[in-house]
């Protein structure tokens, strides 16, 4: 416990640079408006630890302010196969312990951890950015709830959505539980978490978890044509339109009225100032 939580305070959190997070197997990459980042261990289909969670985290709080998209993406055969399954050993992973090791501390301590590797992803969610993830193959557990941090999802035709985590003991944690409950309804959301069975392309695209589905080869050039579309649209007014919908569903109607009217009376006096 006290190795991850070391690592979430410093060390991986204290560093985005290449080389760190080419240790940790991942990559950011920033082109003007657009950031790309890409999980970077192939070799063990994406699998997360806490590090992975903390370097998003730092990421997403030195992310340049230009950045308008942000494109989640994995290296190799699957998005995410989800966490890595040494966290689960006594041993861990090296240098940054295990959920034994974190269990065996007050739980106090244990939500701090969850809280900060939660961080991660929230931070996608933010009126400022659109993210997109291009998901191929496996996204399962922590995969499919780094997909459902995304604010739109392209997926390619061989991919396979699976919440794993019930059958492993645990509840999904990394924020997931309400964007599939909002895409998919708490039914289906029951359903797709308590068998924890696998939802391929064309379930994703018939119940909302994906906005495309397109053939494996078709993904780049898919999600580089939505990239051009989303920054094609006046960025204060698509920050101010996001905001929008995203408060919509906690609105009643004359409230989202409201917030309507004060979006819109800002972007004219800016206009026309």
């Amino acid at each position: 416990m006290a190795e991850a939580q070391a690592q979430q305070r410093g060390g991986y959190a204290e560093d985005v640079s290449a080389e760190r997070l080419a240790e940790i197997g991942l990559r950011l990459e920033v082109d003007g408006e657009i950031a790309t980042i890409t999980l970077d261990r192939p070799e063990k289909r994406n699998a997360q630890t806490f590090a992975t969670w903390s370097a998003l985290a730092r990421i997403g709080e030195t992310l340049p302010e230009q950045v308008r998209v942000v494109v989640v993406k994995g290296e190799g055969p699957s998005f995410s196969a989800g966490i890595d399954l040494r966290m689960f050993t006594s041993e861990g992973v090296p240098g940054q312990g295990s959920f034994s090791s974190a269990a065996a501390s007050e739980g106090a301590d244990l939500e701090q951890l969850i809280s900060q590797a939660q961080a991660g992803f929230l931070w996608l969610r933010r009126p400022e950015i659109v993210s997109v993830a291009a998901v191929q193959g496996h996204a399962i557990g922590a995969g499919f709830q780094l997909a459902l941090a995304c604010d739109l999802r392209i997926v390619a035709d061989d991919v396979a959505f699976c919440m794993k985590e019930p059958a492993l003991g645990l509840v999904p944690d990394l924020t997931g539980t309400k964007p599939l409950v909002e895409l998919v309804g708490l039914a289906k959301a029951i359903d797709i978490c308590l068998t924890a069975r696998t939802v391929h392309a064309d379930e994703a695209m018939r119940i909302g978890l994906a906005e495309q589905v397109v053939v494996r080869g078709d993904l780049e050039q898919t999600v580089h044509d939505k990239v051009a579309q989303l920054l094609s649209t006046n960025r204060d007014a698509a920050v101010a339109t996001k905001r929008l919908l995203q408060g919509a569903r906690a609105r009643t109607l004359e409230e989202q009225s409201a917030a309507e009217r004060l979006e819109q009376a800002a972007r004219i006096r800016a206009l026309f100032p």
